[in-house]
């Protein structure tokens, strides 16, 4: 993966030309409505400094290709991990399973070339010591910070993904994709009583931010913070209540709570709380909710989808109106509508489903100190850690890793044991209070999908929600 690499060159190898891909493509697609060759080339490291020491260290390569075809409601996929003309060959044996195309074919993604994040690799800049250099820099720094540091676990992780999307009717699109991410978590102890921080941060760009001074110590003061505010929690009141929720980080709760609900394949099938609402009232007015993978460097942004559609703003709230749901080639197809660049795999293995790219609510025009002050009695919840859902319903259950007793619009002490229970379409009508201070998080979010894991990013402003069910240990 030298600078003077071609990166195309490694999926291809000496046993495929591109002309060869186009051929292969062609014939074995003929006979459906729509489908791609996706072919990919990833190199992925991983890094754990634990207890003092460097416990692993990964690093793997892989190439394959996946081969989809749909016809009409069907699809069929076949994958392989050695990208040459027989295994595609035996692989378009799969698709004649699939009951001939009785449409014309499905037009080609429109063409872009636009790139919102460097080709370079992540891989290949920093020597391996300058990595475990910086983990035991971490280590010691988070351990220097306060007395009560009894344990810091570290991680680092990049991967570089060269995709090549080719179809029948020729269209061919490459994407190279960096991805790195930097985690932190400190074990605070005092009399016996043990509590936990984490911070992290990544993006699709380059160590270089990870390896910055003020980087790696951001996310090492706010490790340690956390944790040592944790060690002062009390127990979490519980009932029904009014919640603060902050900006940035918290918007995962609207991720899995309302925008998988969002998500095309639901809404076709008729199995979504928002399936059939287009144009309905959903949530209270102020709130708009969008899916942009198009935004710069962000860890769930990519210059194209991975059908090869460009990503864009998709609109799926305004002013609490529901205006449209995330799409893929095939769902959008079905349901009469463009696709919008949410057609995402987890790699050649599997098949592109719709999925949230970095999924957001925008900003309000409330001053979030004037929404604490309306606080009489509830939680301010900063963070939170795991979370279930239940797609169809949109109910969900969250645990905060970070909160804080309100009354008469004052923070109090900060609280441990809490969690947040209610469904997405409710929490989006309780919604009182809107902040001007939306943030998207830090870059550490993956999603998962059918068995499939995408990296996703996720945002929101201060959140005042009313009557929101607190479940607490008090």
């Amino acid at each position: 993966m030298s600078d003077t690499t071609d990166p195309r060159a490694l999926i291809y190898g000496n046993q495929l030309t591109p002309n060869e891909a186009q051929t292969l493509a062609h014939e074995t697609l003929a006979g459906c409505d729509d489908g791609e060759l996706y072919m990919q080339f990833v190199a992925s490291e991983s890094f754990l400094f634990d207890d003092g020491r460097l416990k692993t260290a990964d690093y793997s390569r892989e190439s394959g290709f996946g081969l989809r075809g749909v016809s009409g409601e069907m699809t069929g996929f076949a994958h392989a991990n050695e990208i040459s003309t027989p295994a595609i060959r035996r692989a378009g044996e799969t698709l004649r399973l699939l009951d001939p195309a009785s449409g014309a074919p499905a037009s080609a993604p429109q063409r872009s070339n636009r790139h919102l994040y460097t080709d370079a690799s992540p891989l290949d800049a920093v020597p391996f010591e300058a990595k475990v250099k910086l983990l035991e820099a971490i280590d010691a720094a988070a351990r220097a910070r306060d007395p009560r540091v009894a344990q810091v676990t570290a991680g680092m992780a990049a991967s570089w993904s060269v995709v090549e999307i080719v179809r029948a009717d020729g269209f061919v699109a490459t994407d190279i994709r960096p991805l790195v991410r930097l985690n932190v978590n400190v074990v605070a102890e005092q009399d016996g009583r043990r509590e936990t921080g984490a911070f992290g941060f990544g993006g699709r760009y380059l160590y270089d931010a990870l390896m910055s001074e003020e980087g790696w110590n951001r996310a090492v003061d706010e490790a340690v913070r956390q944790a040592l505010v944790n060690l002062e929690s009390v127990d979490a009141p519980a009932g029904e209540m009014t919640v603060l929720l902050g900006p940035g980080w918290p918007g995962v709760l609207l991720h899995e709570a309302i925008g998988h609900g969002l998500e095309g394949d639901f809404n076709r099938k008729g199995t979504s709380a928002f399936s059939g609402r287009i144009g309905e009232r959903v949530a209270a007015p102020g709130v708009t909710v969008v899916d942009d993978g198009s935004l710069a460097d962000r860890r769930g942004s990519l210059s194209i989808d991975d059908e090869g559609t460009p990503t864009s703003e998709t609109v799926l709230i305004e002013d609490g109106i529901l205006k449209g749901y995330m799409q893929d080639r095939l769902n959008a197809r079905l349901m009469g509508v463009e696709p919008t660049g949410n057609g995402r795999r987890e790699s050649y293995e599997h098949a592109p489903m719709p999925r949230m790219t970095n999924t957001f609510m925008k900003a309000g025009k409330d001053d979030p100190a004037e929404l604490l002050s309306r606080v009489k009695k509830g939680i301010f919840a900063k963070s939170f850690g795991g979370g279930q859902v239940d797609i169809v319903s949109g109910k969900f259950v969250f645990s905060c890793t970070e909160a804080y007793l309100v009354e008469n619009g004052k923070l109090g002490a900060p609280i441990k044991g809490a969690t947040l229970i209610g469904d997405g379409p409710s929490v989006l009508t309780k919604v009182s209070g809107i902040g001007n201070d939306l943030e998207l998080d830090e870059g550490i979010g993956t999603c998962g999908k059918g068995g499939q894991s995408v990296p996703a990013g996720v945002g929101q402003p201060t959140l005042l929600v009313d009557g929101l069910t607190v479940g607490g240990t008090a």
